[in-house]
């Protein structure tokens, strides 16, 4: 994980980093004495303790610039002051540390920092991108139903009931970039396991009814894909 440190006191910058590297020592924490020299890093930090009252920019406002190319980054706020409470709630603050900072205190929220950074995290990783000739779309995997190849234009079908998305894409291509979730149960058709409510010798069927053709070759293959989901970690949306 990637962490920022943020405060124009030496010592204050030694102790957080030292908190940090006793809790979990494989993460990689990075210093800086003001907001220009974070904004002007900024590869992406995951959690960010930020002083508020520093030379040159303050944290409150570092933390608009960095909210507007990175929504995701858990903010710390750290601050000797506690009226910064309220500014801090507009850049949606995921907590604040007055000093002297206790490292008990510390220890707890750096936890629930780095766990919320994981769940944006792994909320992201299931997140696929679709880009249509005059839209884009953001979709959850687990909304996809199953994708359907219509020559060189793709349909996503998707468990809410709303119509089909139809994109310029290959099967190949979209099998690729969605993983282990999905199987490609024929040529032309790309399913969710998630939402698989049954199958038989030539069909897959969705809970909602819905039917795809199962290739008669490939039924042993995607039985064994479909047992090995559910028994590692696989969860069923039936």
């Amino acid at each position: 994980m990637n962490i920022a440190v943020v405060d124009d006191e030496e010592v204050i910058r030694r102790q957080i980093n030292g908190f940090i590297k006793k809790q979990r020592p494989d993460f990689r924490v990075s210093e800086f004495v003001c907001g220009e020299e974070l904004l002007a890093e900024n590869p992406g930090f995951d959690v960010v303790f930020l002083d508020i009252q520093m030379e040159g920019m303050d944290g409150i406002q570092a933390a608009r610039i960095l909210r507007q190319s990175n929504a995701d980054t858990i903010i710390v706020f750290i601050t000797g002051i506690k009226e910064y409470v309220f500014e801090a709630f507009d850049v949606s603050a995921f907590h604040y540390l007055l000093k002297p900072i206790e490292e008990k205190k510390f220890m707890e929220v750096l936890g629930r920092a780095v766990r919320e950074a994981e769940k944006r995290a792994e909320q992201k990783r299931r997140q696929i991108f679709i880009r249509t000739k005059n839209q884009g779309y953001t979709l959850d995997l687990s909304n996809i139903l199953y994708i359907e190849s219509r020559g060189k234009k793709v349909e996503i079908h998707t468990a809410d009931g709303e119509a089909a998305i139809q994109v310029y894409a290959t099967m190949d291509e979209l099998e690729g970039r969605l993983g282990d979730g999905f199987y490609r149960c024929h040529r032309g058709y790309l399913v969710n396991m998630a939402h698989i409510a049954g199958y038989d010798s030539d069909s897959i069927v969705f809970s909602g009814g819905e039917k795809v053709y199962l290739t008669r070759k490939k039924h042993g293959e995607f039985v064994k894909a479909y047992m090995w989901y559910l028994q590692n970690g696989g969860v069923s949306c039936v």
